[in-house]
Order: C-alpha cells, then sequence, then structure tokens
C-alpha cells in the first residue's frame, strides 16, 4: 500500500510472482480475442461460429444463404475451386461529376477502399463438371452491386470471352438496380446487357443466371431475367421495386413470401431453386447438356 500522497504502485501482470520467475508474464498475458470470431445469423440472430459457417459455405443452421464475395463464390462453383481470372475494361470514374452530399468519387473511394475491387463485376474461366465455363459474379458489397458503365463493360466483356473460346456464360447476379450517380449511362447498360445476350443466342451458347440475394431493380429488368435457365438461391430476394413501394401504390397486403425465390418459381419467373452445395452440380449437369446438344446441331 503506497503512504499518503504517495503514486500507488502501478499493477503489472503476473505480480510478485514474475519477479521471481520473468517468464510468467508471457503465460499470463491477456489474449485478444479476434473481432470476425462469430457471425449473426440474418433470420435468427444466432451467433454462429465463423469456422463452421465457412465450412458450410456461409449457409447458416437455420438455412439462411448468406451474401458472400466474388471471391468465395468463384471458389465454391468451379471445379476444385481453379479458375483463371479475367481482366475486365476499365471505365471513367464519375462522368457526370455527380454530387449529393457526398461526391460519387468519393463513394467510388470509399467502395474501392472496403472492398478491395474497383467495380462490381468479377469474372474468371475455369471448369464447371468437366465443362470449360465463363462466370460473371456482381458484388453486393460494391455499392450495393449497383449496374453502371464499369459493370456494363465488365458484362460485355465476359460475353466477348465466352465467345471467343465458344464457353457458355454463367452470371450470378446481386443488386440493388442501376447506379443512380450514372444517371442516362447507368440505365443504358441494361440496353447494352440485353444486346450482348443475342451474341451469345447467335453463336448458339448457353446463357445461365443464378439469382442471389438482393436481385431488384434495373438489373433485374434487363439481364438478370433473360437466361436460357434461370435458378435462384433459397430464399433471396427478387424483384423490381420494394415491398412497400408496391403495397402502397396497389393499396394491398402482399403475401409474406412475396419476392422470394420460391415464390417466384411458384409463378414462373425461375425455374429451380438450388441450395448453394448443390448449384456446382446442378450447373454441371445443365452445361453438359446444352452443350453436348450445340454439338449435335453443329455437326
Amino acid at each position: 500500500m503506497a503512504a499518503p500522497g504517495e503514486t500507488p504502485p502501478k499493477h503489472t501482470p503476473g505480480g510478485w510472482l514474475a519477479k521471481i520467475a520473468p517468464g510468467v508474464r508471457k503465460l499470463v498475458t491477456r489474449r485478444e480475442t479476434p473481432d470476425n470470431l462469430w457471425e449473426k445469423c440474418p433470420d435468427t440472430g444466432e451467433m454462429i461460429y465463423r469456422a463452421d459457417l465457412e465450412a458450410a459455405l456461409w449457409v447458416t443452421p437455420a438455412g439462411s444463404h448468406m451474401r458472400i464475395r466474388p471471391a468465395q463464390r468463384l471458389a465454391y462453383t468451379f471445379d476444385h475451386g481453379k479458375s483463371k481470372s479475367l481482366t475486365l475494361p476499365k471505365s471513367p470514374d464519375d462522368p457526370l461529376k455527380f454530387t449529393y452530399g457526398k461526391s460519387y468519387k468519393d463513394s467510388l473511394a470509399a467502395a474501392r477502399k472496403t472492398t478491395g475491387e474497383t467495380d462490381a463485376m468479377a469474372a474468371a474461366v475455369g471448369e464447371i463438371g468437366g465443362v470449360k465455363t465463363v462466370v460473371l459474379v456482381q458484388d453486393f458489397a460494391f455499392m450495393g452491386g449497383s449496374l453502371g458503365v464499369a459493370a456494363g463493360e465488365g458484362f460485355l466483356a465476359a460475353v466477348d470471352e465466352a465467345v471467343k473460346i465458344k464457353a457458355p456464360l454463367v452470371v450470378f447476379t446481386a443488386s440493388g438496380g442501376a447506379r443512380m450517380q450514372e444517371g442516362a449511362l447507368s440505365l443504358m447498360q441494361m440496353a447494352r446487357t440485353t444486346a450482348a445476350i443475342q451474341r451469345l443466342r447467335r453463336a448458339h451458347l448457353p446463357y445461365i443466371v443464378v439469382l442471389t440475394d438482393p436481385t431488384t431493380g434495373g438489373v433485374t429488368a434487363s439481364y438478370a431475367m433473360l437466361g436460357d435457365i434461370q435458378l435462384a438461391e433459397p430464399s433471396a430476394l427478387i424483384g423490381f421495386t420494394g415491398r412497400r413501394v408496391i403495397e402502397q401504390t396497389v393499396r394491398e397486403t402482399l403475401p409474406p413470401d412475396f419476392q422470394t425465390a420460391e415464390f417466384q418459381v411458384e409463378h414462373g419467373m425461375v425455374d429451380r431453386v438450388v441450395a448453394r452445395k448443390d448449384l456446382p452440380g446442378v450447373l454441371g449437369s445443365i452445361l453438359r447438356t446444352l452443350m453436348a446438344g450445340r454439338a449435335r446441331a453443329r455437326a
């Protein structure tokens, strides 16, 4: 104990025992717990051990298919997780010098710093079920996967590569819609991507769409709904505009499952709902069948 007016002695890990055996301090030093050791299930709020979640391909015990990044999607989709990345073309940043509260240029810089990507599209070439395939993945983490000029250029580059190597194109969609900061230039990408799909059709190459959570807005109104076959992950939100806006417009209460992948299958907008772990097998089977049919037709 310190005498009156004296500064109390500073406590050190190990205390008096450390003076006798200096090495004890290393044994009693507090260990920091990693911040990302646990993840919360978006449906139940349950805390899930991250390693278990990764082993389950980011599908919770409740069956919720959590949003994943392009690198994970590509690794889960291609045979043995092996693929070769495609370099996507660059496009001018902030063509309209858009500012609303925060400048578009600052928003882009923040998204790039957070995600490590230049924009919302990533593409690679590899094999799915033994079929050489081009895969394009939309990254919702990058400004909500919004469709702008760069994303449109990425889509066209993936189509070009598919036509060049005579391979099918698989697109995983995830988007909040068109990128408002690019105005009409963003809306033009809906027409450009739609026209690009026709190149695949003329080359008799399969175009498969896998709708993931969420797929909305102008993306739904263009390339997301033009697949030869439409697949979706369980419970993915799929629609054009939000539930609240529709209810206010039609003045009706919509069903609880409205705009889910299952609802879209029931109403003929989607062919099949496929769990994430089953997607590689289902895609491989579809691609082998369609490419075999293409080969017979050409013969």
